[in-house]
């Protein structure tokens, strides 16, 4: 049997509005306002680690996307708006009426302007600021405020962008190093551990 998730987090518990429909095996945890006329589908996970989460009116989330709100970036979703299956956002805001596609990526601090297109497997870099109606072809990268858009072979040029907008330091507060990834995952995991404490809402 299928059993829709509801989890409260750190005291905060979603609320859905009666009009949306939630799928039986969506996970919705903490901070998180699932506005009218929305629809999580199956496998999908909203989640307010640390910072809320709230989804307009009349969004759409996919089979198996995740939306993650940070305490440094909630995520905002405007109306409209339609993220696709295996779709992964974490920490940013995006306006009304976008499309993001299948496996898109949205990274922390960022944000899309309405109308954008943001297509399969298309990245949204961390800071990124896409302008209204910008579109993100097919697997390219959106780096940088401006956003500049690369195609996905152009690495040297993403990273010249990119290494300026400090994913370490931003995301984690730390400075990039080759000991990066021990205090990393320390200090993750340490965060992430307060989700031992959820409690188990009915659904």
């Amino acid at each position: 049997m299928l059993v829709r998730m509801l989890l409260e987090h750190r005291g905060q518990a979603p609320r859905i509005d009666p009009s949306a429909y939630v799928a039986p095996n969506a996970t919705l945890c903490g901070d998180v306002t699932v506005g009218p006329g929305c629809r999580v589908l199956f496998g999908a996970v909203v989640t307010a680690e640390g910072g809320p989460v709230r989804l307009g009116a009349d969004c759409i989330v996919m089979e198996n996307a995740v939306v993650r709100g940070t305490p440094k970036d909630p995520v905002d979703v405007g109306d409209h708006v339609l993220i696709g299956p295996t779709a992964y956002l974490t920490g940013c805001t995006i306006a009304d009426d976008v499309f993001l596609a299948t496996g898109t990526r949205v990274f922390n601090g960022a944000r899309i302007g309405a109308r954008s297109e943001v297509r399969i497997n298309a990245v949204v870099h961390l800071r990124t600021v896409l302008a209204p109606d910008t579109t993100v072809p097919i697997g390219w990268v959106a780096v940088g405020d401006p956003a500049q858009l690369f195609s996905p072979e152009r690495h040297d040029e993403i990273w010249a962008v990119q290494r300026e907008l400090d994913f370490p330091g931003y995301v984690f507060g730390l400075e990039r190093s080759d000991t990066l990834m021990p205090e990393m995952t320390t200090r993750y995991g340490r965060a992430l551990a307060t989700h031992r404490d959820d409690r188990e809402l009915p659904s």
